[in-house]
């Protein structure tokens, strides 16, 4: 089940992965908001946490972690979490699913997956 290749590819923000009978790319954002990290998924079915403001988030770096999976550090600062083979299989092979879950739930929550911006707080100028 381990992939026999994995590429990122940084200008379209794809992670590449090529398997014995399949090849899929995965984007940055999916891998973050359904990131295996306890920080995500809670510890408990109902306790995941709604990631958002992730659409232009980047995979800084890739690490082996033994014979079963990487682990991915995002330009956000998340490094939690190890991506198990089996996990990015069945990210690929559901990410149709998987994106229609994360907009729904970001629908529901009137979330954005754009990141938010500050804005100062205005304050008129007194006419001098």
């Amino acid at each position: 089940m381990r992939p026999k290749s994995i590429t990122y590819r940084k200008g379209p923000r794809l992670l590449r992965l090529e398997f014995a009978d399949s090849a899929a790319e995965l984007p940055a954002e999916l891998l973050r908001v359904y990131s295996p990290s306890a920080e995500v998924r809670g510890h408990g079915a109902d306790e995941r946490r709604l990631q958002t403001g992730k659409k232009h988030v980047r995979i800084a770096s890739i690490e082996p972690v033994g014979n079963y999976g990487i682990r991915l550090q995002f330009d956000d600062g998340h490094d939690t979490g190890i991506y198990a083979w089996s996990y990015l299989r069945d990210l690929a092979d559901n990410q149709e699913r998987y994106w229609r879950d994360y907009l729904a739930e970001l629908k529901a929550a009137n979330a954005s997956r754009l990141p938010g911006i500050p804005v100062r707080q205005f304050r008129p100028q007194p006419n001098a």
